[in-house]
């Protein structure tokens, strides 16, 4: 009779095991705006306080395009568009409020794009990093 109950014990420890290991959830959270966020979008714990409720994005994840923008915006340049580097406004109010000229803006290269395209890297002068790729409707912000 004890034999036949270990095999039932060692699955109910492989189950609980497998639940701590992969967490409770996988559907993501929501945040303060009422959007989801996914394990892809968020990285917990290591969220910087300047990223509030904003759902986040590692450098990692991003297109190797934006990539490439923050390794010129860490050189300093050069920019291949004129208007990088210019003060963003912020006038979408999705970014934490500063006093104008806190934020700049670098174009992300969009492949098969003839213009600027939508994607966009935002800095702070606080060393806050935020990613759009859809013209500002809506930010990430960028874990390094």
């Amino acid at each position: 009779m004890l034999l036949r109950s270990v095999p039932r014990v060692f699955a109910g420890l492989f189950l609980c095991l497998g639940v701590l290991l992969t967490g409770c959830s996988s559907t993501g959270t929501q945040t303060s705006t009422g959007s989801r966020t996914s394990a892809a979008d968020s990285a917990v714990g290591s969220t910087p306080s300047w990223a509030g409720g904003m759902r986040t994005v590692t450098e990692a994840q991003l297109p190797a395009e934006a990539r490439a923008t923050l390794a010129l915006i860490d050189q300093g340049g050069p920019f291949p568009y004129a208007k990088d580097g210019v003060v963003f406004g912020n006038f979408e109010r999705l970014l934490p409020k500063q006093q104008r000229g806190y934020y700049h803006e670098y174009t992300v290269k969009t492949p098969g794009e003839r213009d600027r395209g939508a994607r966009r890297i935002v800095t702070g002068q606080g060393g806050e990093i935020y990613y759009t790729d859809d013209h500002y409707k809506s930010f990430r912000a960028v874990l390094r």
